[in-house]
């Protein structure tokens, strides 16, 4: 009986110290494996953080560069969004200018054929290069009231002419609603507002509808000073009317317009608000620049003076005044109301009522 307890004993504390073997064995490959696959799991994290760190270091040189040259542009390539292409600025003079032009109004004009000639316009008649940034960025202002066959030639005409000049432009037709007397100046006043809710633009167009340039080295975009376009017509002998003139095409930068508080807007009626807006930047101590009278050629379609803008009767008492008005009659005082926006293929619409003298 002793000698089967010894026995037993025996074998329960080999058994014990088996069990104890087997536990330091799995505890140490355990031990052992963990730490490798540690160490394995950070080379990978290293590795990662070090592709990634890479990849933020390439983005941010891209970035400091386009800082550096901010009239750089990235674009992403239409086919895949993860191709990035940067684009240089334009050159002060396009390439692709073709100097004299041959302008007639003798054929008609249709225009989904002006659309079909100028494929790369986008909704609204937007347009920007696609191989290089713009200068600047323009939006043209036509006061408008029932002239339908004269915009259809201006839209002819102008794109291909803007699109040579390499410029980032928008199209705004301001149509004055209803039946009372035109007020020019208030739809350009109206234009300018509307434009700059769409886009940020720097350089402000004013044309008449019935202005064509005979020279595409005529840039429609901004200068170091307000900017007369439209210097030699054909209506005029191809010369300047009077020394003073600045009616029919002219350019302002943001800031000259709000130097000056843009237009008036009480000028009901044909005449006066253009010589009023020369002598607003005279007082505020801006002068003229032209092109010569070669470049700046311009024709004026021929037409009879619309219903409701007779002259005004009271426009050299107006002229007079400016330098007492400028300042509450202009861009910061003025009120409208939007009835329609028309996005059209080549130009945005913008209909409005601004009330009555």
């Amino acid at each position: 009986m002793l000698y089967s307890v010894g026995f037993f004993s025996k074998i329960c504390v080999a058994f014990v110290c088996l069990c104890g073997i087997h536990l330091i064995v799995a505890l140490f490959f355990y031990l052992s494996e963990s730490p490798f696959t540690k160490i394995k799991n950070y080379k990978m994290i290293l590795t990662d953080s070090y592709i990634l760190n890479s990849q933020s270091h390439r983005i941010s040189d891209l970035f400091t560069n386009l800082r550096d040259n901010e009239t750089d542009e990235i674009r992403f390539n239409e086919t895949t969004s993860q191709k990035l292409t940067v684009l240089k600025q334009c050159p002060e003079t396009s390439p692709r200018l073709e100097g004299p032009l041959h302008i007639e109004f003798s054929q008609r004009v249709d225009l989904e054929m002006v659309y079909k000639l100028n494929p790369q316009l986008m909704k609204g008649g937007r347009y920007k290069p696609s191989d290089c940034v713009a200068l600047q960025k323009v939006a043209i202002i036509i006061p408008f009231r029932n002239r339908d066959e004269h915009l259809k030639y201006w839209l002819y005409y102008l794109h291909p002419i803007l699109q040579r000049q390499q410029l980032d432009y928008g199209i705004y037709i301001v149509e004055q609603a209803g039946e009372s007397t035109f007020n020019r100046a208030k739809l350009l006043n109206v234009g300018y507002a509307e434009a700059l809710k769409e886009y940020d633009y720097d350089c402000f167009i004013f044309s008449d509808v019935d202005i064509i340039p005979m020279d595409d080295r005529n840039i429609y975009k901004c200068s170091s000073q307000p900017r007369h376009l439209s210097v030699s017509m054909d209506k005029f002998g191809f010369r300047l009317p009077y020394k003073h003139y600045f009616g029919g095409v002219s350019a302002m930068s943001k800031q000259q317009f709000e130097k000056i508080n843009g237009f008036p807007n009480n000028y009901w009626g044909w005449g006066g608000e253009d010589d009023d807006i020369f002598n607003r930047l005279k007082f505020q101590g801006m002068t003229i620049s032209r092109p010569s009278g070669e470049i700046g050629k311009c024709r004026m379609i021929r037409h009879s003076r619309d219903k409701k803008n007779e002259a005004n009767p009271q426009r050299f008492k107006k002229i007079s005044h400016t330098r007492q008005t400028m300042k509450t009659d202009g861009i910061r005082s003025l009120k409208y109301t939007v009835i329609s926006i028309e996005k059209e293929k080549l130009y945005t619409k913008i209909t409005v009522d601004i009330g009555k003298p």
